[in-house]
């Protein structure tokens, strides 16, 4: 796995974010940071899946 996130900031002001996979140990660190560009930005997270991509049945909880 990658984990890697790749940042880019669109002509409009736009943060966006693209990333494979994310290993288990890294996922919730990845989300919190995406969470707090978006709390910092004073904008709203915005999740797109990929065409194809590897997907989860059921719903996905994470204590805060």
């Amino acid at each position: 796995m990658s984990d890697t996130i790749r940042i880019t900031i669109l002509e409009d002001g736009t943060i966006k974010t693209e990333t494979d996979r994310v290993s288990q140990a890294n996922h919730s660190n990845a989300e919190g940071f995406l969470r707090d560009v978006a709390r910092t930005a004073g904008g709203v997270l915005k999740v797109n899946q990929k065409a194809g991509a590897h997907t989860h049945n059921g719903t996905h909880y994470h204590e805060h």
